[in-house]
């Protein structure tokens, strides 16, 4: 049952629902193209020397499109992640756990990823 406003505003339960329905599918959108042009530069890569990869990854836009891949791969797991202990997790010390747990999991991830870009072009 939804009062008249809820319907007008789009507001679940928690007043965030269509905001983060749309952050999703923006985040999964970006995904997609972000995967396809690393796929192309990955793809350039394959079969050349370390020292071609490095400098290929030092370009400042093969760069950028890669921690804004990594970046975006991360808010769109720690969302989906979101939804699922939402959705499956009774228990509310439980479930604030497990938010916490893999939002820091979700950083973790970007984090490595993009320290491991950093050290392939600074070549260490």
């Amino acid at each position: 049952m939804t009062t008249p406003l809820a319907r007008v505003r789009h507001y679940g339960a928690a007043h965030e629902g269509t905001g983060h329905f749309w952050r999703q599918r923006l985040t999964g959108a970006a995904n997609a193209i972000l995967v396809v042009a690393a796929l192309i530069v990955i793809l350039t890569a394959v079969g050349r020397p370390y020292a071609e990869v490095a400098a290929l990854f030092s370009s400042p836009l093969v760069a950028a499109l890669f921690v804004l891949l990594f970046v975006s791969v991360a808010i769109h797991m720690r969302i989906g992640m979101q939804v699922i202990v939402e959705d499956y997790v009774q228990n509310e010390a439980g479930k604030v756990l497990l938010l916490a747990a893999s939002t820091f999991f979700c950083v973790a991830v970007a984090a490595a990823a993009i320290a491991a870009l950093v050290k392939l072009v600074a070549g260490t």
